[in-house]
């Protein structure tokens, strides 16, 4: 048996030190939370799309009683990109969170779920995602989702 080590590079920054289209991008996760139907939960997740023509596209997750019908914020935004702008590429995706204490202090990665999805956003658009992590103490950035989802399961298996 031999042993595979997957390294992954993930940088840790502060707002401060995110250029200004990240922080704007950052920002629009952090004021989705706001609109985040979350009565079960009481998890607010936000999420924020910036397109390669420069249009933000925010998404929140919406709960619903019956757990199976419920939607993160990552695929609001992403889905909601690709019906209001089919031709343009999703360049890159904030997420931030909040309970009822407030916005979380670390960075929450996104779920097993949103991460295939953005794995085929980025076949779609045939470039990496940058993606933003958003805690108060630090925000994560990271380049493409094979560095949260590096064994990527999509059509070339099929």
């Amino acid at each position: 048996m031999e042993a595979k080590n997957i390294n992954t590079t993930i940088y840790v920054a502060n707002m401060e030190e995110l250029d200004e289209k990240d922080r704007q991008l950052v920002e629009a996760a952090i004021e989705a939370t706001k609109s985040s139907y979350a009565p079960y939960s009481h998890f607010n997740v936000g999420a924020a799309v910036r397109l390669d023509n420069g249009v933000v596209i925010p998404g929140c997750n919406q709960e619903n009683a019956a757990f199976g019908v419920t939607i993160c914020a990552e695929r609001t935004a992403l889905f909601a990109a690709g019906a209001q702008y089919p031709d343009a590429k999703v360049e890159a995706i904030a997420i931030a969170a909040r309970n009822a204490d407030g916005l979380l202090d670390e960075p929450i990665p996104p779920c097993g779920t949103c991460r295939q999805a953005m794995v085929e956003t980025e076949k779609r658009s045939g470039n990496k995602l940058h993606i933003l992590l958003y805690g108060r103490k630090h925000v994560y950035i990271i380049e493409g989702i094979g560095a949260l989802l590096p064994l990527t399961f999509s059509d070339e298996q099929l």
